[in-house]
């Protein structure tokens, strides 16, 4: 069975002499870097590993500070600028994927209450919580993206959501 990666951070300038880099979270997610995380470079360098395991990882105002293993000077870190870093989809926290745009846009979403809402045509990022922008039978719904709403996916990859009261006009 085949690994599959998502794109979780972008490099996106050195930092320091001793080959750390500031990475920025890409789609919309939020920040997934973590120490021990196995991420791969893209593209590859052609010389040298092309997995590194992330050595250290803290939170910043514009992004995360990174040292990976192996890239331990200025030259190393440079290399790294631009690039994209992949994780396996196994290594990241459950529930990752209700903040990856690319994986929500088009799916279905059921309330569990009302029923089918329509299918998520935008996922708008904010300061508190992301929300999804869902077309369907109802017109636009807006379902804020926090856990008392979410509930989960079913097998066919349906979101099942319990909407707060008052938001969808199930009557009309």
């Amino acid at each position: 069975m085949r690994n599959e990666y998502r794109a979780i951070a972008r490099v996106v300038k050195t930092h320091g002499r001793k080959g750390e880099v500031v990475t920025v979270p890409v789609h919309g997610l939020p920040s997934l870097m973590r120490k021990a995380l196995e991420v791969a470079v893209v593209p590859p360098p052609l010389k040298g590993p092309r997995v590194r395991s992330v050595a250290s990882a803290d939170d910043g105002d514009r992004g995360q500070l990174v040292r990976l293993d192996g890239v331990g000077d200025l030259d190393a870190a440079s290399s790294l600028v631009g690039k994209t870093l992949l994780a396996r989809v196994d290594d990241l926290p459950e529930g990752f994927e209700y903040h990856d745009a690319d994986w929500l846009v088009g799916r279905a979403v059921v309330d569990e209450k009302i029923g089918p809402l329509g299918r998520i045509e935008e996922v708008m990022v904010g300061p508190a919580n992301d929300v999804w922008s869902i077309m369907g039978p109802f017109g636009e719904v807006m379902i804020p993206v926090v856990d008392e709403f979410v509930l989960g996916t079913d097998d066919d990859g349906a979101i099942h959501v319990s909407a707060p009261d008052g938001l969808v006009d199930a009557e009309g």
